[in-house]
């Protein structure tokens, strides 16, 4: 695992603003940045992963200097951040990451927001083993053993529900086996969450932000979408973070172990 460099957090107390661990922050104009911007812009300092090696595979390419454009609006937002690049691949990353947002920001991670994906279109016939070991190795496997490090590591006060954990997830079956059915593990885990942490003031939900183009739809998909949708528009990163916002509030402590869906009442 390496990490773009960062300033030392500074010495002294603790920081006053709550820290928000979100996966997956690679690209400018996806949705962990959206999300990343607007927990920023709501008062918390923010940590974020990326790997560079998933863009490059990915018919986008990489995004130069992305994590550090990411990094820079967030600390103009107020934020205090950390970018620190994670192969969630490897069992061990996320120990890792959560070792280097506490040391670099300076206190325990309150919001832990996977963002994350593994996402290769391949249906029954022709996906491999090795695209499907690496779709769960990345959606499920590394969600588990993130949301896990985050239970073994969180601490709230005695009678509150402060802690939160918000999963992204799909429901794309159809031509798209191993990202969904790696999905469908990590709605699973995240929801176990809800029950299994809730003795530590941690609430957990799962949201599905429905189409949203980040620069990977086809011209005939963006307007099939829309057609399908009432709103007549497709989502945005930004709607998106509205919701994931509220949910890390303390206003949204009542909203615990659910799949919402924030899709604009897209068909399907």
């Amino acid at each position: 695992m390496t990490t773009t460099a960062q300033p030392a957090p500074s010495s002294g107390p603790a920081p006053s603003r709550p820290i928000a661990l979100i996966t997956g922050v690679g690209r400018s104009i996806g949705i962990g940045a959206g999300i990343a911007r607007r927990l920023a812009a709501s008062g918390w300092d923010v940590a974020f992963t990326y790997w560079t090696p998933y863009d490059r595979r990915m018919e986008w390419g990489v995004e130069a200097g992305a994590a550090e454009a990411i990094a820079k609006e967030l600390a103009e937002a107020g934020a205090r951040t950390a970018a620190i690049e994670a192969d969630l691949t490897d069992p061990d990353a996320p120990a890792r990451i959560f070792d280097e947002a506490e040391q670099r920001l300076g206190g325990p991670v309150t919001a832990l927001v996977l963002s994350h994906a593994e996402s290769v279109d391949s249906g029954l016939l022709d996906t491999t083993v090795e695209a499907f070991d690496r779709h769960f190795a990345v959606n499920s496997r590394a969600s588990w053993l993130l949301i896990r490090e985050y239970g073994l590591r969180f601490r709230s006060a005695p009678g509150t529900a402060t802690g939160r954990i918000v999963a992204l997830t799909s429901d794309h079956t159809v031509g798209n086996l191993p990202y969904g059915a790696s999905k469908g593990a990590l709605d699973r885990i995240t929801l176990a969450a809800a029950h299994e942490l809730a003795h530590l003031g941690v609430t957990a939900n799962v949201v599905n932000p429905g189409p949203v183009d980040t620069g990977w739809m086809t011209d005939d998909l963006r307007e099939s979408l829309v057609r399908g949708t009432p709103l007549g528009r497709l989502g945005t990163p930004r709607d998106t973070a509205h919701l994931v916002d509220f949910l890390c509030s303390p206003e949204g402590q009542w909203i615990n172990g659910q799949l919402l869906k924030s899709n604009g009442g897209a068909a399907g």
